[in-house]
């Protein structure tokens, strides 16, 4: 059996990361800036839905940090943890792009639940609801 290695993608998205950390280590990092710096490199669609997302974030979860993560855009809590990402289409050549959120997301309900969201177009109703994931993500639970 041969071994496989990590594609190219995965190579570049975690250069990406380890020039992340390497400024983070500098303290000179904006990470605002550096956060819509990604979001312009992007294409026109994925560009408009990683800006749609950040205005969501900043209404509706002003506490949480933007960043770059892995080279997307990312938004942290107080300790640094990265809640929800946005995951463009052509990073990995994929066929949407992604909204997702990690554990650090209050998104919990039972035993199972979705952690990862296909964007493929923006409106107002796709806005609500991502609106509602966001605010759940960050709300402590009673």
């Amino acid at each position: 059996m041969s071994k496989q290695g990590f594609s190219e993608f995965e190579k570049q998205a975690m250069k990406e990361r380890a020039q992340e950390l390497r400024r983070d280590a500098s303290q000179k990092k904006n990470p605002l800036a550096d956060l819509l710096e990604k979001i312009a490199a992007m294409p026109e669609d994925e560009a408009y839905l990683a800006a749609q997302l950040h205005e969501l974030v900043q209404q509706n979860a002003p506490q949480l940090q933007p960043k770059t993560w892995y080279g997307m855009p990312a938004y942290a809590n107080q300790e640094g943890k990265v809640v929800l990402f946005f995951q463009p289409a052509t990073k990995f050549k994929a066929r949407y792009s992604t909204l997702g959120f990690n554990d650090s997301a209050l998104l919990d309900m039972g035993k199972m639940w979705p952690t990862a969201y296909a964007l493929c177009s923006w409106d107002a109703d796709i806005a609500r609801q991502v609106a509602v994931l966001i605010r759940k993500a960050v709300t402590e639970k009673a």
